[in-house]
This record gives C-alpha cells, structure tokens and sequence, in this order.
C-alpha cells in the first residue's frame, strides 16, 4: 500500500506554507495514508469520471473521463494538485488530532431524547447533505474548499452556472 497522494516533501512545503507546526515525532507517511484515506472515502463518489484502473485501483486518482465544475477535462494520468492538498490538508489534522477525520457510528445506539435532572432535549437527523456515502464523517471547510473546484457546491447547496 502507497502512503498516499503526493510526497513527504509536498507534505512539509504545504504545511509550512500554511504555517503549521507537526507534533514532535509525527508520523508523517502515515498521515498521509490516513488523509488520503479520509479524502477518497469522503469525496471519492463526488469526483467525475472514474478511475484508471476500475476497482482494483487503490485510489481513487487518477480517474478516466474526469473534469472540473467548469466542464475542463482533467488529464487522465495525474492526481490534481488540489486532490492532492486536500489529502495534505487531511493528513495535518490527522496528525495533530488523530481519529478525529474517522468516526464509527452504531445506528442502534443514536440517542433521539435526552433527560437529565428535569431539563430535556430532542436530538433531530441532519438536513440532506453531498456527503450521502458517510453521513457521519467529519467535513473539514478547508478540504470542501480546496476540493470546490472538482467535486462542485458542498452540503447540497445549488450549484452557481457560469455561463
């Protein structure tokens, strides 16, 4: 298994650039697994086309027939740079808060009401969001942002024409 998009040295441009400091002994390429995990499994369904190499592909880049929200076609043989920032990104918070991009939910233990010394409260579902493969993942702004480009509006907002 790869460590994931990109490089260590890609990994430390990004962070530094973006002013971030790694906990002493981070894990680096393992970080990068991980948030390369989180952005395939989080976003992965939201990217056009499909990838090279069908199901046996171990990531979901690079991808077949893909393009940007503007329609530009997104050539077949690399990872985009913003896939692969997206990953940085994810493997910065990894590292400095592991488990927190990786949720496990048990549909039979969600709570629906709470009470607790006469004070009361109702828990509701979520509204619709894009994020319909893991509903419960952890979304990051940063990573929707950086990833805007490829994978359109998150959180179902309509989608801006530009004509």
């Amino acid at each position: 298994m790869m460590a994931g998009y990109g490089t260590d040295e890609g990994f430390a441009a990004y962070a530094a650039a973006a002013g971030y400091t790694l906990p002493v002994g981070a894990n680096v390429p393992a970080g990068r697994q991980r948030g390369t995990l989180y952005v395939d499994g989080t976003f992965g369904a939201r990217f056009s086309g499909v990838p090279t190499g069908g199901a046996e592909q171990e990531r979901a880049w690079p991808r077949t027939g893909a393009t940007d929200v503007y329609g530009n076609a997104l050539d077949l043989a690399t990872v985009p740079q913003r896939v692969i920032d997206a990953s940085y990104e994810a493997a910065y918070i990894e590292l400095t808060r592991p488990g927190s991009l990786f949720v496990t939910v048990d549909p039979a233990k969600r709570m629906k009401r709470q009470k607790v010394e006469g004070i009361e409260r109702e828990f509701f579902e979520a509204g619709s969001s894009n994020n319909i493969f893991a509903p419960n993942a952890p979304i990051s702004s940063i990573i929707e942002g950086i990833l805007a480009p490829l994978i359109g509006p998150a959180f179902g907002l309509p989608a801006i024409l530009v004509v």
